[in-house]
């Protein structure tokens, strides 16, 4: 793989050019961005791969929703059908994809939509339900909607200042695009990241003087959970556990149950993979089988002893508070 991407640089060039002339025709107005009278929140990364978006939005909706009338838009990666769909009761995951789903079922109280046109779907959300605040899902490199405020997610171990565009990198957009953030996070830090090395990244990720530097790790919960009965980490050292993954970066995860005594056995598949019948059959030979909530949507009832577990953001220095009081002063 990694000599079929050094082999790929040319065209990783040609992608480069392409991406920033097209930022370019949006800069000098050749190419126009839409704002809405509905305050929109952008969340999203320069790269592809997992940098924790759908647990941003979650903390989003944790701590916006019941001040305001919250909905959130996504694309609905995955998911096979067209055009936009709003989520409802009856909604499946191929409705409406695997993200959203498990948005729409933790938080049943709000609106969550998806729409791979991203004007539309707020014009829709808009007319039919009237929302205080829309969350855009993985938006920040879709400038057909310029957004009232965006976050802007980096890991920590794939930083979009040292990383190179597709397909030898995992730049989608260019570096230097990262000014229109209002916030940068960067996520899956150790959570004893010192503050000299937390000003050692910001120094070089170059933010602007306006842009907050955030630092975030992940909180796995050491509750273990399904629809019917939840089991603790510790209930399950000294037994194999199966670990089912379809996310883009599932090493983290990994190594937190690893260092929580866990003998694992990764079973490991692409984002958002849809799980064929000889792989459940696999599955439901194993003793216990744990995986992540987005692939519980995808999983549940379908294979037997299947618990998730649960990621949230955890702030490092104050951090949540900051990144919440910045949303708030942009609300009008």
């Amino acid at each position: 793989m990694q000599l079929l991407r050094k082999i790929a640089y040319p065209i990783s060039l040609v992608y480069a050019i392409v991406v920033y002339v097209r930022n370019i025709l949006y800069d000098v107005g050749f190419f126009k961005g839409t704002s809405f009278k509905t305050p929109t929140i952008c969340v999203g990364n320069l790269s592809v791969g997992g940098t924790g978006k759908t647990p941003m939005i979650e903390y989003l909706v944790e701590h916006l929703n019941g001040t305001y009338k919250v909905a959130v838009l996504s694309r609905g990666y995955g998911r096979k059908s067209r055009g936009y769909k709003l989520a409802a009761r009856s909604s499946t995951v191929e409705d409406i994809g695997d993200e959203p789903f498990q948005i729409a079922a933790k938080f049943p109280d709000i609106t969550v939509a998806v729409d791979g046109d991203r004007r539309r779907g707020i014009t829709n959300l808009e007319q039919a339900i009237q929302p205080d605040v829309i969350l855009l899902d993985d938006a920040f490199q879709h400038r057909k909607v310029t957004p009232l405020f965006s976050i802007l997610l980096t890991a920590f171990d794939n930083l979009y200042s040292e990383d190179w565009y597709l397909p030898t990198g995992n730049l989608r957009d260019t570096r230097t695009e990262s000014h229109r953030a209002d916030v940068i996070v960067v996520t899956k830090c150790p959570a004893t990241l010192r503050e000299e090395r937390q000003l050692e990244i910001s120094q070089q990720l170059r933010p602007k003087e306006h842009q907050n530097v955030l630092f975030s790790t992940l909180h796995y919960e050491d509750a273990l959970r399904n629809k019917t009965s939840n089991i603790s980490l510790k209930d399950l050292i000294g037994q194999k556990v199966t670990l089912v993954t379809g996310i883009a970066n599932p090493r983290p995860l990994v190594q937190y149950l690893v260092n929580k005594g866990l003998d694992v056995e990764h079973l490991a598949y692409r984002d958002h993979h849809f799980f064929s019948t000889s792989e459940i059959e696999l599955f439901n030979k194993k003793t216990i089988v744990l995986t992540t909530e987005k692939d519980f949507t995808r999983l549940e009832g379908k294979v037997g002893n299947l618990y998730y577990i649960q990621v949230k953001h955890h702030f490092l220095n104050k951090g949540a508070s900051r990144l919440i009081e910045a949303v708030m002063e942009a609300m009008p």
